[in-house]
């Protein structure tokens, strides 16, 4: 060994704590970069190995008893063979560790003593752990400082919340705002700029590509929203900038949970609600209006701790204000298409929010559409006892499709239960899950029970409650599925027509089956809901039932646009277009594997 490595090898590595100052001295402006920072890693040697269950003893023999210093863990974790890759078991075995009250101030000294001297990532994640569950608000500055590394956002995050809701929003979009137009936002936020924070609030778009669920809401406890709606009383664009925001907050598709961790969310609520009429009768601040409006009476804004009274106060307010002449021709001579969908969209869904149910019951179902310009899905709102069950008790997803549960009657009650989904993960079913219960008929009584769903809530790591069964009376349970099944005031052209060509080729299946094909989605567009879109799997040899390699099917996506004709001829005449001509010939492949797709001599999408 050379003199130089000796010197390495009896110099301590410098704290993480004091190489993340290290690394924000030498950003430009001391603002962090995007992605936040890496912790140097230590990986493991084959010797030290351990399995997920031997680590998991591993941990606890090094906590148990808990070290008075910060030395003792270090060397405790080294001879035990933890190591980097088991952060997050050490997060999980330190949340468990019992702490009886005479341990609480030695356990904090040693968490402090670890996020401020710890040298490795297991240490420092075993400081900050306990602080998770016993930081002050003197450990902010240091918690703020070691959540931009990127292994140790996750818990400083979770230990600033409880501390300093805003300080940890400021960490969490510096580590997470990735895209160009939110950075001079987390400049100012991270540098202390607040007289920079107004104007680049309202600067940057809110679309979902720019701003999801999370985002908005740490944008908005970053920023401390209520009080800056509190200073600039008559500045009409922040007070359309709040309201966007908390729409995007409760949107369905992303994580409506977000809403609900957003403390100051009554707070804005009122301030948007009753300053709405200084606001100018725009196309997008309607939109944003009758979205908020949506929410209010159906979404997850109605799961918050209202006071009595004041949500129907606010969902009142917003129902005259929208009634108003000035704002009943928002968007009237719209020229983008854009503008176009998103004015017909407030045209359609105008009253529904304000509109109260003819024959109150138990059970309440609201097809919801929402606003076409942010690509927000159509939801099948389940209200029992006034408050919706999705976001209430699964909270990962919207509620599933009206053609899904409604156009085939999978919430109608039979005397053979029936398990029904109600809404899957944004994610997927496999990744976060999915909501599921059973529904059956009880001589005069409809019963929901035997419900399905992941084990935490989202956001949690307290294990969800069981849910009750739900009984409704069942006259009044198959009025209201009636009544909903026949609603399609939320429907617009396209999505007619989908739903009557899917209706015709169940009726006649022959219609595909000739062209050796089977029925896929159908629906309106996703870019373009003035389209309609028909799928269908394509298999040789699918008509005269010797299918050739029906496990290699391609995929197919014929794209019908809206004519200007009523939706039952748009229909008709592509049925009778299915019964004539081979629909191969006018779709294009959307599906399958470019080496069948080639072998049956049809261009790959890339390609086409």
């Amino acid at each position: 060994m050379s003199a130089q490595e000796e010197r390495n090898a009896l110099t301590p590595p410098p704290a993480l704590y004091d190489h993340a100052l290290h690394l924000l001295r030498e950003s430009a402006d001391g603002v962090p970069p995007r992605r936040g920072y890496s912790v140097p890693r230590k990986p493991a040697t084959g010797e030290d190995l351990l399995s997920p269950e031997e680590a998991k003893n591993a941990i606890r023999e090094a906590l148990s008893p808990l070290p008075d210093d910060p030395a003792t863990l270090h060397r405790r974790f080294e001879r035990l063979g933890i190591h980097d890759g088991h952060r997050y078991l050490i997060q999980s075995t330190v949340a468990g560790l019992p702490l009886p009250a005479g341990q609480l101030d030695v356990a904090r000294t040693l968490g402090r003593q670890l996020i401020r001297t710890g040298t490795d990532a297991p240490a420092v994640t075993a400081g900050l752990a306990l602080l998770v569950r016993l930081g002050e608000p003197e450990d902010v500055p240091y918690l703020s400082v070691l959540g931009l590394f990127r292994q140790f956002t996750g818990p400083a995050v979770d230990a600033l919340d409880i501390l300093d809701r805003p300080s940890a929003a400021v960490v969490w979009l510096a580590r997470y705002a990735r895209c160009d137009e939110l950075q001079p936002l987390v400049h100012a936020l991270w540098t202390g700029n607040r007289q920079a924070v107004r104007p680049a609030l309202i600067a940057f778009p809110t679309s979902p590509r720019f701003v999801s669920s999370a985002g908005a809401r740490r944008i908005a406890e970053a920023s401390q929203l209520p009080g800056l709606l509190d200073q600039h009383p008559s500045d009409m664009d922040l007070l359309a900038r709040a309201g966007r925001l908390l729409v995007r907050m409760g949107c369905s598709r992303d994580d409506p949970a977000d809403l609900l961790a957003y403390r100051d969310a009554l707070s804005v609520y009122d301030s948007v609600v009753t300053r709405s009429g200084l606001l100018p009768p725009t196309l997008d601040n309607a939109a944003m209006l009758l979205s908020l409006a949506l929410d209010l009476s159906s979404g997850t804004g109605v799961l918050l701790d209202w006071p009595p009274g004041r949500r129907a106060t606010l969902l009142d307010s917003l129902g005259r204000l929208l009634a108003e002449p000035r704002w009943a021709v928002a968007g009237v001579g719209a020229g983008e298409a854009d503008q176009r969908l998103q004015a017909d969209w407030i045209r359609r869904t105008r009253r529904q929010p304000f509109m109260r149910p003819a024959t109150p019951g138990r059970l309440r179902i609201e097809v919801v559409a929402g606003d076409p310009a942010d690509r927000e899905p159509v939801e099948t709102r389940v209200l029992v006892d006034g408050l919706p069950v999705v976001p209430a008790v699964f909270g990962r997803g919207p509620a599933h499709s009206p053609e899904y549960l409604l156009d085939d009657g999978r919430l109608r009650a039979e005397l053979e239960p029936r398990e029904v989904q109600l809404a899957e993960a944004y994610c997927t079913e496999g990744c976060c899950g999915a909501l599921y219960v059973t529904i059956r008929r009880d001589a005069d009584q409809v019963v929901w029970e035997n419900w399905r769903r992941p084990q935490t809530m989202p956001g949690s790591r307290e294990p969800a409650p069981e849910l009750p069964a739900y009984r409704f009376d069942a006259s009044a349970y198959d009025a209201e599925i009636a009544r909903a099944e026949a609603d399609r005031s939320w429907s617009w052209p396209a999505r007619t027509v989908a739903r009557l060509i899917k209706a015709g080729l169940i009726e006649q299946p022959e219609l595909l089956t000739r062209w050796d094909a089977r029925r896929g989605w159908i629906g309106s567009g996703f870019d373009d809901p003035d389209t309609t879109v028909v799928t269908f799997r394509y298999v040789p040899g699918l008509a005269s039932g010797r299918p050739e390699r029906a496990d290699s099917p391609l995929q197919f996506c014929w794209v019908v646009p809206d004519d200007g004709t009523p939706p039952e001829a748009q229909a008709a005449a592509a049925l009778r277009r299915l019964a004539e001509e081979d629909p191969k010939s006018s779709a294009r492949v959307c599906g399958g594997s470019r080496e069948r797709a080639e072998e049956l001599g049809f261009p790959w999408p890339d390609s086409a």
